[in-house]
Order: C-alpha cells, then structure tokens, then sequence
C-alpha cells in the first residue's frame, strides 16, 4: 500500500505491473537525456559570444532535428504497444469475479460459484480494529494467487474506476456498460485500491480491498462461505 512519504509506484504484485515499472523507467531515463541536451545547448547559445554572419540555412540539422524525434518516438511507441496489449490479454482464465459499483460501496459476485456475492463496504473509523482507515473493508475479495483472474466491472448509477495501483489495474465502471480486466497476483498479501473517478460525496469511501491466498485456501473459502 501507498504510504504519506511514498513518491514513486507501489511495490508491484503482478507481473504486468512490474512491465509497467520497467516502462516508466525507460521513458524516464530518455526523458532525462533530452532534457540534459536542451539544457547543454541553451546554455552554451547563451554564454557563446560568436556568430555565423553567414549562415541563411542549415539543412542537415533540420534534417537531423526532424529524424531525431521520430527514432525517439519509436523507441518510446513499440513497449508502450507491447505493454498496452499485454494489459488486454486474456488467456487461462481460472475464474471470474463480477465488480459493481455502486454510491458508494462495491458489490462482488464470483460468476463461477453459486450464491457467493456480497456487498463490500469500507470499515467506519469507529468499527476500526488494527486496520487502515479510509482503506479496510468488511467483505474482501478473495483470490487464489499464481492464477490468471478475469474481473468484470460495471457500475448501476454514476461513473466510477476500479483501481488496485499494485496489480496495474485501473477500469472504468460505466453504466449499463461490461468492462473486463485480467490479473495475475503472484505473491499472497493484501492490496488496496479505491475509486478513481469522482463519483459523488463519498467517492473518497469506497475502498476495495484484495487478500491474495494459496490455491487450498481459496478451495477451503469457496467451501466455507457455501
């Protein structure tokens, strides 16, 4: 989770969000070149005291300050590709879970299994035991890790955006609208993420919450909550 003096990405949980880490390095590290160039060439244009009388033109470095961008923008383009459908990709499904939003709590229905679905509310500051505040919910969404999950996301009301930041998830939730995400979480933990679209007064309390388990424990809840 996201801390007060966290300024970089959550640790990642899956490995679509390590790519994602990867590709903001790359882009940040070109960044930083060019950055470093610009600053190089304004400052010597400004302490150079000399000047070409004549020089009308200069046609190869337009011709290189035309190519040069192109080339850095293919470099940039084809991971951004890569990583953009590596995040549609959806294969070896193991289950599906069904999110919907609601002002302002989620509601969670796992399409495979009989009568499992719930309401999932945040956890008032009063009802707080040793959780997170703004951040625990009453009913989590339970998963089984090393397995690729398909969640399908809708919304009955308003607009809102199912996001976990760890996973590299975020989808709109559209009314009268099904959108689908998939995930793999390959470490257990719990991860938490929250409505990223404003949504109404208590957009900011609507938490989600993810608890990340071994294969036998997820059978043993699927048992239990039957």
């Amino acid at each position: 989770m996201a801390t007060w003096s966290n300024l970089n990405f959550q640790n990642s949980a899956s490995p679509l969000m390590e790519q994602i880490i990867f590709f903001h390095d790359h882009t940040l590290i070109i960044l930083i070149m060019i950055t470093i160039l610009v600053w190089y060439m304004m400052l010597s244009l400004f302490f150079n005291k000399y000047i070409n009388r004549f020089l009308l033109e200069g046609q190869m470095i337009e011709l290189i300050w035309t190519i040069l961008p192109d080339i850095i923008k293919i470099f940039i383009a084809l991971p951004s590709l890569r990583l953009l459908y590596l995040n549609d990709e959806l294969n070896n499904l193991l289950i599906t879970i069904k999110s919907i939003g609601h002002q302002w709590y989620w509601s969670i229905e796992y399409s495979d299994f009989k009568n499992i679905e719930f309401d999932s509310y945040m956890i008032q500051e009063f009802n707080l035991n040793n959780s997170f505040r703004i951040l625990d919910v009453d009913n989590r969404i339970i998963i089984p890790m090393n397995n690729n999950i398909r969640m399908l996301i809708t919304a009955t009301d308003v607009i809102h955006s199912w996001t976990v930041p760890s996973i590299g998830v975020k989808v709109d939730a559209n009314p009268g609208r099904l959108n689908q995400i998939s995930f793999f979480i390959n470490r257990p933990g719990i991860y938490f993420g929250q409505c990223s679209e404003i949504c109404g007064a208590n957009h900011s309390f609507m938490p989600i919450m993810i608890e990340s388990i071994s294969m036998k424990n997820f059978i043993n809840w699927i048992n239990n909550y039957s």
